[in-house]
């Protein structure tokens, strides 16, 4: 399938998909949020694929948020309908995506940018990237799920003095509070990335699907009893018999 605004590469287990619409710093719009949604889609569905990585095209920016002039005549129909399809094709899809999802913040992750960065299951950002909320300073909201997956990150606290001030963050800061993993110089971040891509890959995509959903479910009277039955699964699974089977043998499991 071919896309106007992103751009997709795979290498080996590893596939990376690019917001290229520079000329806007990457903003969120319509179809890009839709083409987003297709190629997640199917990403998933390709055995070949094991991580994913989401990143921006250029230096300046992964998402500078999403495209105003798309929406500024909305009523509160279009408005919440605009919201509850946003979540449902793409953020919610990615955190609940049974592949894993690296954010590469290379520059602005404002507004829609950092809720596509939080909804990943893992960030690291380049040394140059600005990190923010700016919502109620158009008089609105975080609308992509904002309100709900920064204080799981930060805590309360950081989550509303963030969201009130609608202030940016730098990088180093995002990652004192937990908002992103690790920093890197802009031209190490990509490689970075997939570094980490690459040693998860090598792992059992059966156990790692599971640990996705348990992990989800942390915060949820579900997830004490979601890791068991997980647990239990894997155990019936080839993933675990490899695994075990390597172990034993001394060797390094194929899965």
């Amino acid at each position: 399938m071919s896309y106007e605004n992103i751009l997709l590469v795979k290498e080996d287990k590893v596939s990376i998909i690019t917001i290229n619409r520079p000329e806007s710093l990457n903003a969120l719009n319509a179809k890009t949020i839709k083409e987003l949604s297709l190629v997640l889609d199917e990403l998933n569905s390709d055995q070949s694929c094991r991580v994913i990585i989401i990143t921006g095209s250029g230096e300046k920016s992964f998402v500078a948020g999403a495209d105003i002039k798309e929406f500024s005549d909305f009523g509160t129909q279009q408005a919440e309908e605009l919201a509850r399809k946003g979540q449902d094709i793409l953020f919610n899809k990615i955190e609940n995506m049974s592949k894993p999802v690296i954010a590469a913040v290379n520059g602005f992750a404002l507004g829609g940018g950092l809720e596509l960065a939080m909804s990943c299951h893992i960030r690291y950002a380049s040394e140059n990237a600005k990190l923010g909320l700016p919502e109620v300073t158009l008089g609105l909201i975080p609308g992509y799920g904002g309100t709900q997956r920064l204080p799981k990150l930060v805590g309360k606290g950081l989550a509303n003095e963030l969201i009130f001030s609608a202030k940016m963050i730098p990088a180093q800061r995002a990652k004192e509070i937990g908002l992103v993993n690790e920093v890197y110089p802009i031209e190490d971040l990509l490689l970075k990335a997939k570094e980490l891509a690459g040693i998860i890959s090598r792992n059992s995509p059966m156990a790692i699907s599971r640990a996705i959903n348990a992990v989800n479910l942390s915060d949820t009277d579900k997830g004490f009893t979601t890791e068991i039955r997980y647990f239990g699964e894997l155990f019936e699974l080839d993933d675990k018999k490899e695994g075990v089977s390597a172990f034993l043998e001394k060797r390094k499991p194929n899965f």
